[in-house]
């Protein structure tokens, strides 16, 4: 079934020799949890914080066992001690919202990593963003969480909205966000990036191809390029058709439908390399393949 499919790790949410089983299987507290452990690198100095340059490396950590060596390298308190934040992990939303998966899959809970975009950073732009899904039973839907909205960036942005519950106007999931644009119910201009300001529906249709990817459990980091995605400011009108169907299978929970695409599409499956767009450098991964014991296929 698809909703068991998300209670076991994939290769980016495997713990390795961390237990993260006697963590609360709480998403209210999970949540809080990471806001301890995780400071973001943009948003340091409201903390207080300067990043070093060397610090600054952490950001492009991509695998939680990875990011947990470091956070207890830096501090070797338990996890839910919350570490004061010069002494937390220099992440993005990547850190945040990928270790909050970790926790709840680690719990048996269904989770998902979402890649989209954030209206609430800075209107009226919708900035690429990704935040964490559960499944709540007793409700019976997928509910978005934005792990990394504690009350500092409550103080800053003054959003309206509970951070437990994101409503889907204000995260636009990236498949989503390509129907808006296409439909010309939103401005393709609008969607991208702060950092160099790269906006435009080839940047939305690059973030479907990372949404799909991360819907089969390879949870990459938001700068990564690889396979079909566009360049900067490609022309993608002759692909229309093809982000049209990505668009729809990944707003769906066709999860045969999507482990099938994303296994028979070269230009979509993750690759042994990828392209760091923020390093400027081709880099070398390990522990992507889909395949295996650890990820097994939908029953």
């Amino acid at each position: 079934m698809t909703h068991d499919f998300y209670t076991r790790p994939g290769p980016m949410t495997l713990s390795g020799s961390h237990d993260l089983t006697s963590l609360p299987a709480n998403p209210a507290a999970l949540s809080q949890i990471v806001q301890g452990l995780v400071i973001h690198q943009y948003m340091a100095s409201a903390y207080g914080v300067t990043v070093s340059e060397a610090r600054s490396t952490e950001s492009h950590i991509r695998h939680v066992d990875e990011m947990l060596d470091r956070i207890f390298a830096i501090d070797p308190s338990p996890l839910t001690v919350a570490r004061p934040p010069e002494k937390r992990l220099v992440g993005v939303c990547h850190h945040f919202s990928l270790l909050f998966v970790a926790m709840l899959r680690a719990h048996g809970i269904p989770a998902r990593y979402r890649q989209g975009f954030g209206t609430y950073f800075n209107p009226p732009n919708a900035e690429e963003h990704v935040v964490g899904e559960y499944w709540n039973a007793e409700e019976s839907r997928w509910v978005l969480v934005d792990p990394q909205l504690d009350d500092v960036w409550r103080g800053r942005l003054k959003f309206d909205f509970d951070p437990l519950d994101v409503p889907h106007d204000r995260f636009i999931i990236a498949g989503h966000a390509w129907d808006l644009c296409r439909a010309g119910k939103a401005d393709p201009a609008r969607y991208g990036i702060f950092v160099g300001n790269l906006r435009g529906l080839w940047f939305v249709a690059a973030e479907i191809i990372r949404d799909l990817s991360a819907l089969n459990r390879v949870e990459m980091l938001p700068w990564d390029v690889w396979g079909a995605m566009p360049q900067v400011n490609e022309a993608v009108d002759a692909r229309f058709g093809y982000f049209d169907q990505l668009a729809a299978l990944t707003q769906s929970d066709a999860l045969d439908a999507q482990r099938a695409r994303y296994e028979s599409d070269a230009g979509l499956r993750v690759p042994s390399t990828v392209f760091n767009a923020v390093l400027n450098r081709v880099e070398t991964l390990d522990r992507v393949s889909v395949s295996g014991p650890v990820v097994e296929t939908a029953e």
